[in-house]
Formats: structure tokens, sequence, C-alpha cells
């Protein structure tokens, strides 16, 4: 099995290319996913149950979240081969929820197991299982293990270069991210809140200034939103194009034989076409 160097610059100018052609917005598709997620949060927040029913509805959201992002990928899947999505494909991971949930169980377990001996060998894990859901995306009609195992031959050699596309990503998380310092502010707030302790600490001169919690955590919401539009839709076509790369070398994986496709400048169309 052959294993090549990523040019990462060329494959995130040609992702861009890409989205610019989408004929239904990456953006649109996008803030519908990461609006019903959020919706889902704010509403089982104002729901008020019980911890217990609390802890189960979080669950329960994180794998509707996990299988809506599925959707996102079946759109990124599309868009790289040229074809029209629609909003509904945002969907299309409920028809095959089942295996999602058992393979997101299977590999947290595996990263357990990895991350319990030292981070550096559960960091590796993380890459190595990295493709199996794009594997299932592309063939939900395989197994859990399966997507796994094609997953493990598929990074063998690409491990280090999907770490460095994701550091070259830093900055836009770091930007989303800048929130937290805040965040952690305002619960300690909230915590607090009536304790006769909470005039030794030192945001409580801020009280009047701050405003409502709710309202700040809202705000930073929608700040880590509107960040993640930026570069979200770029980061998981580019990943993609890692994705075929890695089916192509290593000769594993749906269509891992077939020709490279044309390259956007090469499409007699001008539609966008994937990266190979």
């Amino acid at each position: 099995m052959a294993w090549g160097i990523i040019d990462r610059k060329e494959a995130k100018r040609e992702a861009r290319a890409i989205l610019r052609g989408a004929q239904v917005s990456p953006m649109g598709i996008l803030l519908l996913y990461m609006g019903i997620v959020w919706g889902l949060h704010q509403l089982r927040e104002l729901l008020g149950v019980t911890e217990a029913a609390h802890r189960f509805t979080g669950v329960l959201v994180t794998l509707l979240a996990m299988i809506l992002s599925a959707g996102f990928t079946l759109y990124c899947m599309a868009i790289r081969r040229g074809e029209r999505a629609e909003y509904a494909v945002l969907f299309k991971g409920f028809a095959f929820a089942g295996k999602l949930i058992l393979l997101f169980t299977a590999e947290l377990f595996f990263l357990l197991a990895w991350g319990s001996l030292l981070i550096v060998p559960g960091i590796i894990a993380a890459y190595r299982y990295s493709f199996a859901v794009y594997n299932l995306c592309e063939n939900p009609d395989i197994g859990i293990m399966e997507a796994i195992e094609m997953s493990k031959r598929q990074t063998m050699g690409y491990k280090s270069q999907l770490f460095t596309l994701d550091l070259s990503y830093l900055g836009w998380r770091s930007l989303a991210s800048i929130w937290i310092p805040i965040r952690i502010w305002i619960t300690v707030r909230l915590l607090t809140q009536g304790s006769p302790y909470m005039y030794l600490l030192p945001f409580h001169r801020f009280e009047a200034l701050a405003g409502p919690a709710w309202l700040w955590m809202i705000l930073l919401d929608v700040w880590s939103l509107l960040v993640g539009l930026f570069y979200i839709p770029n980061m998981q076509c580019v990943r993609l194009a890692y994705f075929e790369t890695a089916k192509r070398t290593s000769g594993i994986g749906e269509g891992a034989g077939e020709a490279p496709t044309p390259r956007l400048e090469d499409r007699e169309d001008g539609t966008a076409a994937p990266l190979t």
C-alpha cells in the first residue's frame, strides 16, 4: 500500500471552489443543523425536568446531533461529486441511525480504552477511527466494525497529516471558543447567586453591568455559530478530500479503484468536483 503527501493548501483552495459552486448553500445547511441542535439544547433547559431526566435528554440531544452531523457529511459528499443536495439530505442519517449510534458507542469505548493508557495513544486512536463514519455514510450496508477496520487501514500514513490539518484550523476554533472564560465566569456567577461568599469574588462588582446570564449565554452561542459558518464547511470538505485520497492509495472503500474525478478547472460545465 502506497501513500503520499497531500497538498493541504491546494485541498483548501479546491474546497472553497466546490463550496462556491454548490447549488444549495453550505452555510444554509450548516445553519439549519446547528440551529436545530441549539434549539434542542435550549428546550431541555426550559423544560425544568429532574436531574435524571436532564441527563437523559442531554444524551438524547447528543445522539440527535451526531445523526444530523452525518447528514451534513452526506451533503458535503454530494457536492464534492458535483451533485445537487437539498436541505432534506441533513436528515438522511436517520435511515441508518442505529448503526451511527453503535459506531459512536464503539469508537467512544475504544478511545476511552486507549486514552486510559496515555494521552498520545488516545489521540492516535482518534485519527485511526476518523474515517469510519465516512465509510458508513458512503455505504450504510456495511457493519460498524467493518467501517472501523477500513478506517484503520485507510489512515495508515495519513494520521500525522490529519493532525496537521486540524492544527491549520486552530485559529478558527480558538476564535469560536474565545467565549469559554466568559462562560466559566457566568457559571460561577450562577452557582454563587445568593451566597454570602459571592461578595468575596471579584466579578460581583460588575453585576449591574454584566446583565442577565441567559442573555450572555445566547450571545455566546450565536457567536460560536456564526464563526462556525465560515470554517466548518471548508474543513469538512477538505477532510473528505483526504478521505478520498486515502481510499485511492489504500485501495479500500467505496469506489476506491475508480479513476480520479477531474478538478474544477478541468470540468466542461464548470461545476464543483472532488479533489483527488
